[in-house]
């Protein structure tokens, strides 16, 4: 297999100078021999095990790693948002792959909602391939890699730093190509032996954290009332991880034989919802699938047997989300929803319901992610058990 994939950055015609080409083969040998790294999907793997395993005490720690993230990149937020506004941005590209697309999508209607102009969350490929064009100078593209080596996440960047953008790394790594290609980074402070979840996170409360200081800067009526609950944000993450994971625990043992698992939301949680299937399919060896709330209707998109969580805190999509819920009944399917504390919509049409504590829903990604990432772990050790007993048997 060739290590170095074809790219339209590499060669004569390329955008980019010889030194960003090379910049682009070095990254893309790197990440591909990551990618044949990964484990296998039999139900005993020892590597694939130790991974999952590593994810749970990282999960448990996002909250400390959140407060940790916010306090050291305090100055840069500051000096940041001074440029965002000095700058007159018109438009925001907050770009990534996998789990950083996702916490584009959760922080979009933040962004929007403080800095007054479009936010575009854009899978890196299709930002340096199809929608480079649309990037100028009073463009703000934030590339987001945790390792800073994703190769099209590189080549976004560069391809933005070509159209004049302000360029902004989001990344676990100093001294990482992408740290070193953007010209301003917010560093993460996030560990990742286990598959991601501090880095998700970390990401996601840096561009919330910067989407209100720009809102304050710029007079937007609720960017104080905004800070002052991202500031409680941590402290909830504490209360929502203790609260759920005993009922997912529950949930997990009984779907475990499931083959296919379907995460469903809108707005800003369908970030979540995208992390939450990622995390089944890192962990297990099982097909999980992100569906958007309104998308659901429109295919036969959950079959009789399989499982369903729903994702709707308090927020216009509710109504919809409940009707996704009954439908997924109706064909058979099992519904968990995670919804709002005083939200009682899904009473007595899902199968069980989570209930989280109510926050502005731009905030509401950082708590229900937590219940989506628990699934694919819990899932996996309840797999781990049942491969162990019939190994024995």
């Amino acid at each position: 297999m060739n290590a170095t994939p074809p790219s339209p950055f590499i060669g004569p015609d390329s955008p980019l100078d010889a030194r960003q080409q090379d910049v682009v083969q070095r990254v893309s040998a790197a990440e591909h021999a990551s990618i044949v790294a990964l484990p296998s999907d039999h139900p005993l793997d020892p590597k694939r095990r130790a991974r999952d395993e590593a994810t749970h005490p990282e999960l448990l720690a996002q909250p400390a790693r959140i407060r940790e993230t916010l306090a050291a990149n305090d100055t840069a937020l500051d000096e940041l948002a001074d440029l965002v506004v000095a700058t007159g941005v018109d438009r925001v590209f907050v770009t990534g792959a996998g789990d950083s697309l996702a916490v584009a999508v959760a922080a979009r209607q933040a962004l929007e909602s403080m800095l007054g102009v479009p936010c575009e969350p854009v899978q890196s490929l299709e930002l340096a391939y199809y929608l480079a064009p649309l990037v100028g100078p009073r463009s703000l593209v934030v590339a987001l890699s945790s390792s800073g080596e994703t190769t099209r996440t590189v080549e976004a960047a560069l391809v933005a730093q070509h159209a004049g953008a302000l360029t902004v790394a989001i990344t676990n790594t100093p001294g990482s190509t992408l740290d070193t290609e953007c010209g301003r980074t917010l560093l993460l402070k996030a560990t990742r032996v286990g598959w991601p979840t501090q880095s998700s996170t970390t990401a996601l409360a840096l561009l919330l954290d910067l989407a209100v200081r720009v809102g304050a800067r710029t007079g937007r009526p609720a960017a104080a009332d905004l800070a002052a609950e991202l500031r409680r944000i941590p402290d909830l993450m504490e209360r929502v991880i203790a609260d759920v994971e005993g009922p997912l625990a529950v949930i997990a043992e009984r779907e475990q034989d499931a083959d296919t698992f379907l995460f469903s939301a809108a707005g800003p949680n369908w970030g979540a919802a995208v992390i939450g299937a990622a995390k089944v399919k890192e962990c297990t060896p099982d097909h999980a699938e992100a569906v958007q709330v309104e998308e659901f209707h429109h295919y036969n998109s959950l079959k009789a047997g399989e499982p369903i969580w729903v994702i709707a805190p308090a927020g216009p999509s509710v109504p919809r989300a409940v009707h996704t819920a009954s439908e997924a009944k109706r064909f058979g399917g099992r519904v968990y929803a995670i919804t709002t504390e005083g939200v009682d919509a899904f009473d007595g049409v899902a199968d069980a319901v989570l209930t989280l504590p109510a926050v502005a829903e731009p905030l509401s990604p950082l708590l229900t992610v937590l219940p989506a990432q628990l699934t694919g772990y819990l899932l996996a050790m309840a797999q781990f058990r049942t491969a162990e007993e019939e190994s024995r048997a």
